[in-house]
């Protein structure tokens, strides 16, 4: 461990890797930061900080049990030539899930919801909680088996994904409260998850869309929005202007 800290190559590799596992966790914010707005303040605050900790156990996991994790990526069966093997599997699943779930809460926003109380909302709570895992599990996946191609040594895995989680957490947290007093935000974001889903399914049948393009998009939608928030709170505040 100590010849790490040494090695200009380590910390060159850390460097890439924690940037990486940020630029991937974008997608774990967005999903945590939708599913949470609907829940009351300290609860929500509370589903957060339980879906990161999550996240980070889970990739700290994967990554001590890397021979496991290696065998999903080998061969299952072949579709029209095409080998399957589990990661891809999970990858197609998760995909549906985000497409699924991003549809229905399209739907909702659009229809409306009833507020939930008492025993309903702690179902709600539950069941968010469910979900955050199950999504968890999804981009752990992903984010580790990037990690373990791009560097060697387990220590700087674990470090990245500590760094990035913590990044994940400091983000999270604005994140959620700009989409919860934002609604046309929400919508942008349940898009968001349309597109990652898409993503995710197209990654699990071998057909590989760089993330630059995706994360290019998404920044550019979302660069757009904040102009028209920026507006929308400019224009308010002339017309309170005495």
């Amino acid at each position: 461990m100590l010849d790490l800290l040494a090695d200009p190559n380590a910390w060159a590799a850390l460097a890439t890797l924690t940037a990486m596992e940020i630029v991937l966790g974008i997608d774990n914010v967005v999903f945590i930061s939708i599913l949470v707005s609907k829940l009351p303040e300290e609860r929500a605050k509370i589903a957060r900080q339980l879906g990161l900790a999550l996240a980070l156990i889970f990739r700290i996991a994967f990554l001590f049990t890397l021979t496991w994790l290696m065998g999903l990526t080998s061969t299952l069966f072949t579709v029209l030539g095409e080998p399957v093997n589990w990661r891809d599997i999970i990858l197609f699943a998760g995909g549906l899930f985000l497409l699924v779930k991003g549809t229905m809460e399209i739907h909702s926003g659009i229809e409306g919801e009833e507020h939930k109380s008492g025993a309903a909302a702690n179902a709600a709570f539950a069941i968010i909680v469910g979900q955050i895992i199950v999504i968890d599990l999804v981009f752990s996946v992903d984010s580790i088996v990037t990690a373990i191609g791009m560097a060697e040594h387990i220590e700087i895995m674990v470090v990245a994904v500590v760094i990035a989680v913590a990044v994940m957490y400091l983000a999270s947290g604005p994140v959620s409260e700009f989409i919860k007093h934002h609604p046309t935000t929400k919508m942008l974001a349940l898009s968001f998850l349309l597109l990652i889903g898409v993503a995710l399914i197209a990654d699990g049948m071998g057909f590989h869309i760089p993330r630059g393009y995706i994360y290019f998009a998404m920044a550019f939608s979302a660069g757009v929005e904040l102009i028209n928030v920026l507006a929308r709170l400019n224009r308010e505040g002339r017309k309170h202007a005495p």
